[in-house]
C-alpha cells in the first residue's frame, strides 16, 4: 500500500532528531530514507519554524582521494574534488528529511563549484520525491560570491555572503534561506568548523548570530579539515 509523507521529531540528548517515511517506500525500496537529521540545541526547534532564519550549509561528502587541481575553474568537474555516490545519496535523503519536517527553503543559493551543484541537485531530487510540489515557490540561484575563498574565480572575502545573509527577512514567507557554500567561507564568517553536509542556523535579525546546527547522523569529520 502507498505510504503518505510523514516526518517525526523527538528529543535526543541536548538536541533533537528528525526522521521520516518516504511515500511509497514500502513498495519502492530505493526511495526509502534511512538517514536521521540531528539538530542542536533542542531550544532551536522553534527557530526552525521561522522563515527569516538562514541555513548556512557546506556542500555534501566528497572524495578526498582527489584534490582540486591548481587554479581549477569552479565549473571544471574533471579537475576538482566532487561528491561521492554515497554523499549524493545522503544529500538526497537530507532534502527529503527537510521537506518532511517542514524545513523546505523559501530560497536556495549555491556556489558555482561542481560539488556544491551536485549537492544542490541531489537535495532537490529528494525534496521533489518527498513532495512533488515542494519547490513550487522556491527561487534557486547560483551565485559566484559564494565560491571558494582565495581560489580561481573565488570570492575575495565573505563580505558578499555576509550581506546576503543579513538582507534575508523571510522573503515571501515560504521558508528559510538555504546557502550552499564551502568550509573556508563558513569558517571565515562564523569561526565554526563544519562537516560536509552540515548546516549552521543563523539569525539575520540578531547580527547573523549562530543559533545552532543541523546535520545527518552519518556525518563525519573529513581528512581535509579535521585531524
Amino acid at each position: 500500500m502507498a505510504q503518505s509523507l510523514s516526518g517525526d521529531v523527538e528529543r535526543d540528548g541536548k538536541g533533537g532528531l528528525m526522521t521520516m517515511v518516504m511515500p511509497n517506500s514500502q513498495v519502492e525500496s530505493d526511495r526509502a530514507v534511512t538517514e536521521e537529521l540531528t539538530f542542536e540545541p533542542w531550544d532551536m526547534l522553534h527557530a526552525l519554524a521561522r522563515d527569516d532564519v538562514v541555513l548556512l550549509m557546506r556542500h555534501g561528502p566528497t572524495d578526498w582521494s582527489k584534490r582540486d587541481a591548481t587554479d581549477v575553474a569552479p565549473t571544471d568537474c574533471e579537475d576538482q574534488r566532487v561528491t561521492t555516490e554515497t554523499g549524493r545519496r545522503q544529500m538526497y535523503e537530507l532534502g527529503a528529511l527537510m521537506v518532511a519536517n517542514h524545513l523546505t527553503p523559501g530560497r536556495i543559493v549555491a556556489s558555482e563549484w561542481c560539488r556544491n551543484q551536485q549537492t544542490l541537485e541531489a537535495m532537490l531530487d529528494g525534496m521533489r520525491d518527498a513532495d512533488p510540489d515542494a519547490l513550487e515557490n522556491v527561487q534557486i540561484d547560483t551565485i559566484a560570491d559564494l565560491n571558494l575563498l582565495l581560489s580561481l574565480q573565488g570570492a575575495p572575502d565573505v563580505a558578499a555572503m555576509r550581506e546576503i545573509i543579513a538582507d534575508w527577512d523571510g522573503g515571501a514567507g515560504h521558508g528559510p534561506l538555504l546557502i550552499i557554500s564551502h568550509f573556508t567561507n563558513i569558517q571565515e564568517l562564523t569561526e565554526r568548523a563544519v562537516f560536509e553536509g552540515q548546516m549552521l542556523v543563523l539569525d539575520p535579525a540578531d547580527g547573523n548570530r549562530v543559533l545552532g546546527q543541523l546535520r545527518l547522523r552519518s556525518a563525519q569529520p573529513d581528512v581535509g579539515h579535521f585531524q
